[in-house]
Order: C-alpha cells, then sequence, then structure tokens
C-alpha cells in the first residue's frame, strides 16, 4: 500500500516572535496508507485536534513537510489547498455543523455545490445514493432539527463521502452520542472503510472504540508515543 498522508518531522508553534511562543507538536514522523482505518488518542490537551487540523489542511505546519495523496503541501496557494482539501479529504466532527435550513439531501450536496459553484443532477443522484448507503433515503427531504443526533450524523458522513474523497478524517465522530447510536456511526464508518477503500483516521477518547481500529496512534505532550 502507499501511504495517502506523509508527516516528516513536523512542528506546530503558536505565537511566534513573542514572548508567549508554545510549540505544540514536536517533530512528528507519520505515514497513514491508502485504505487504513486507524485512531488516533491522546490526553486532553496533547495535540490531537492540532496535528488532525494540519492533516487535513485547516493549518499549516510551522516546519516540516507534508504530503497528502502524493502531493507535497509545501508553497501551495490558498486555492490549491482549498480544492485538495475539498476533492480528497472528507471531515466528520463531533457536532455535525449540518445547515439547519437546508433538507439533508441539500446537505449532502453542499460539497459538489461549493466545488462546481452549482446544483446538478449528478450531485443530487449520488447525494440521494450516499443517504441510501447511510440508511437515510427515506429522510431525504427532512431538515436537521426533525432527525435525531444519530441521524444527523449519519447525514454528515454522508456529507462528507459527497465527492469521494480518499481520506476521511473524523473528529471525535461518537462523542455526543449514546453507547448504542456511537456503535452504529462507528460500524458505519468500519463500512465505508472497506466498500470505498477510503482511508479513516479517528480522533477518539473512547478506548473501547479505538481498540476496534486496525491501528492506535498516541500521541501525548505533541509527540508520538
Amino acid at each position: 500500500m502507499s501511504a495517502i498522508v506523509e508527516l516528516q518531522d513536523i512542528h506546530k508553534s503558536y505565537g511566534l516572535g513573542t514572548a508567549v511562543a508554545t510549540e505544540v507538536l514536536h517533530g512528528i514522523n507519520l505515514s497513514i496508507e491508502n485504505g487504513e482505518f486507524a485512531a488516533l488518542t491522546g490526553p486532553s490537551g496533547s495535540g490531537k485536534s492540532t496535528l488532525l487540523n494540519i492533516i487535513g489542511l485547516l493549518e499549516a505546519p510551522s516546519s516540516g513537510r507534508l504530503c497528502i495523496d502524493g502531493q507535497d503541501t509545501a508553497g501551495m496557494g490558498d486555492a490549491t489547498r482549498t480544492t485538495l482539501r475539498g476533492r480528497s479529504i472528507g471531515f466528520i466532527f463531533q457536532f455535525h455543523h449540518l445547515l439547519p435550513g437546508f433538507s439533508a439531501l441539500e446537505n449532502v450536496m453542499m460539497p459538489s455545490i461549493i466545488d462546481l459553484g452549482w446544483s446538478t443532477t449528478k450531485a443530487q443522484t449520488t447525494a440521494l445514493q450516499l443517504l441510501q448507503q447511510v440508511g437515510l433515503k427515506d429522510a431525504a427531504h427532512k431538515r436537521p432539527s426533525e432527525l435525531s443526533g444519530g441521524m444527523q450524523q449519519r447525514v454528515a458522513i454522508a456529507r462528507a463521502l459527497s465527492l469521494s474523497p480518499r481520506l476521511i478524517l473524523a473528529d471525535e465522530p461518537t462523542g455526543n452520542l449514546d453507547t448504542h447510536s456511537a456503535d452504529e456511526i462507528f460500524e458505519l464508518l468500519q463500512t465505508i472503510n472497506r466498500e470505498r477503500q477510503s482511508a479513516c483516521l479517528i480522533v477518539t477518547h473512547d478506548p473501547r472504540l479505538a481498540a476496534r481500529c486496525q491501528r492506535q496512534i498516541r500521541i501525548v505532550d505533541g509527540q508520538l508515543s
């Protein structure tokens, strides 16, 4: 397998040039292989979210080399980074961030609309297929307020898959759910990983779920342990 993510000697500092400069990540070296299903664990404040944001191209490292899908991100302009992020990476968050004024179908279509600048019949067909895959085709025209927390997270997963990303980043995707719903969401992510061969990196505080991943990546005080 080849790597979808490669990090070499990644450092991240905040407040550079000030008296309160703080280094959060200290020389991270990490590869995520195509189709891998991995958990990122560690105590609060260990650097999990910062590392996930760097992999997701939401933040830039202070130094080091980051390659996504074979592309070196160093020196990329904002537009190129945005395009790479939108087409190669799907994001799932603890709080699903669905748009309340839009239906489940429209929420799932949103990445495609943003990417193209308009809606297409193909995007709608794809969105309906994704909602069917996550068990929500009959709820396509319901708004988020009409759905349970677990159902809303399923919509968020479908949205993350709308542009067929090769990498899915999930930040505590089950942290806001009861145990039963959390298990359902985790099993859905495993199914997507297996059927689509999209690599998944899941940040979780739940050791029970982390133990079910192919690999556990632990970060403590900004370093992999």
